[in-house]
Parts: C-alpha cells; structure tokens; sequence
C-alpha cells in the first residue's frame, strides 16, 4: 500500500501550498539570522565595561552604516548624527541589522536602509517607547529619500521629543 505522502494528490496540496507561503520574506529571515547574531555578538561582550560595550556596538553600528549603498549610507550618516547630537544618552546599537538608538537597552528609533527590504526609500521609525503621542493617533515611522535641513531640523525635533 501506498503511502499517504507519496501519493500525487498529496504532492499536489504541497505544491499548492508552497505557492500560498505568506511567510517571512528572504529579507526578513535575514533580518531574523542578523538579529541571531548580533545578540550573541553582545553576550560575548559581557565581561566588559559599560563603556567598551557602547564603544563596541557603536562602532558595529557605523560598520553598518558604511556597508550601506552610497545614498542610504549618506542618509544613515546624518540620521546618526542627528540622534547622537539630539539625544546623547540614547546608545547605538545594531536591531535586526539596522541602526538603532536605545535607551536602557530597549530600541527607541531605528533607521532602515532602502535597500534592506527592497524598499524605494529609507525610513526612520519610532517604537512605541518613544514619547511621539499626539490625540489619538500619530505617525511613527517616515519615508527619507534625501534630508534638508529642515527635514533634518524636524527630525531632530521628532528625536528630542521620543526621548522626553
């Protein structure tokens, strides 16, 4: 007899059902195995100062940033210095290999390059940490495809008001 998995009706309702597959993306399992990474990456910084570890993870975060094609990488830059500068007490670190600015080890902004996801344009998103409510309801995240200086002046403004 047959087995129940052998059988064409059954490879059928597999072919069928890995072309239904809504699962994570080949970008997102990626994101996930960074992620995977960068947290044994910081247990193995354990014995450190508090100070060797920030020097650590910024310098993993400005690692990141330079392997960023030429106009995320110039967008990372600035978001970078815009955070460092409006929020100082706020630690860079690696999230999902993405920039990210946290306070207490807990992610307040990060920034995603256009390229990560295969996206038309970066963006500087806020978790729900940061202190961004306004009414009911209020943005979190925002499309960058260049920085003014208003935009960059916003942005600052956006940064000091998450971290109050």
């Amino acid at each position: 007899m047959p087995s129940a998995t052998s059988s064409p009706k059954n490879a059928e309702n597999a072919e069928k059902s890995a072309e239904k597959y809504e699962g994570f993306s080949a970008e997102e399992r990626a994101a996930m195995k960074e992620h995977a990474r960068e947290q044994k990456k910081t247990a193995a910084r354990r014995g450190a100062s508090r100070a060797e570890k920030a020097a650590a993870a910024e310098q993993d975060v400005l690692a990141k940033i330079a392997e960023m094609p030429e106009a995320d990488r110039i967008l990372a830059e600035r978001i970078h210095d815009i955070v460092k500068t409006a929020a100082p007490d706020l630690e860079p670190k690696l999230w999902y290999g993405m920039p990210a600015y946290a306070r207490d080890g807990k992610v307040v902004c990060h920034f995603q390059s256009a390229e990560k996801f295969k996206s038309r344009y970066a963006t500087l998103g806020f978790s729900d940490l940061a202190a961004l409510d306004e009414g009911a309801m209020w943005a979190t995240s925002y499309a960058l495809k260049e920085l003014t200086a208003a935009d960059e002046q916003f942005i600052s403004a956006l940064v000091k008001k998450a971290v109050n």
